[in-house]
């Protein structure tokens, strides 16, 4: 990790990998938690391996919804890593989406508790960090990933 170009977040779910996996490849439970409460969203593509798409739609009020992400997998290796980019879209197009370029890498790890999920956002330059950093980063990840782990907790505890 580079601190002047990467944005992380880290938190241990209490929930082994494969409920943690099922959360990020399988639409209707990708969907429960991929934006901030009370945004919904919606999958219109969601095929976790190198080259597959990830579309969503997000909508606040519930009827009308909108573009959210166009990105592609880099890598998936099942269980462990997860790397998508907007740089390229879901058509393996070059892309300029707005506010900011981006590759995410996500990491599942055995945890004592569960799962160890770290995602590192990496950006092309400090400015881009920056600008991440400040639209809301720790907050906007945060809560999504607040709303991961309650997502895959809640699956474990029935």
């Amino acid at each position: 990790m580079n601190p002047e170009l990467d944005l992380v977040v880290e938190r241990v779910i209490r929930a082994p990998r494969t409920v943690v996996w099922s959360a990020w490849t399988e639409p209707s439970r990708f969907e429960r938690w991929w934006v901030p409460a009370p945004t919904l969203c919606r999958v219109e593509r969601l095929e976790v391996r190198p080259g597959g798409g990830l579309v969503t739609q997000m909508s606040e009020d519930g009827v009308t919804f909108v573009p959210q992400l166009d990105a592609s997998f880099v890598v998936a290796e099942e269980l462990e890593r997860i790397v998508y980019t907007n740089t390229i879209d879901s058509s393996l197009r070059p892309a300029n989406p707005a506010p900011v370029l981006m590759t995410a890498e996500v990491t599942l790890a055995d945890h004592p508790d569960g799962t160890a999920y770290r995602v590192v956002v990496r950006h092309g330059d400090p400015a881009s960090r920056k600008l991440h950093e400040e639209l809301g980063f720790a907050d906007g990840w945060g809560s999504v990933t607040a709303q991961l782990a309650s997502v895959a907790e809640a699956e474990v505890a029935g």
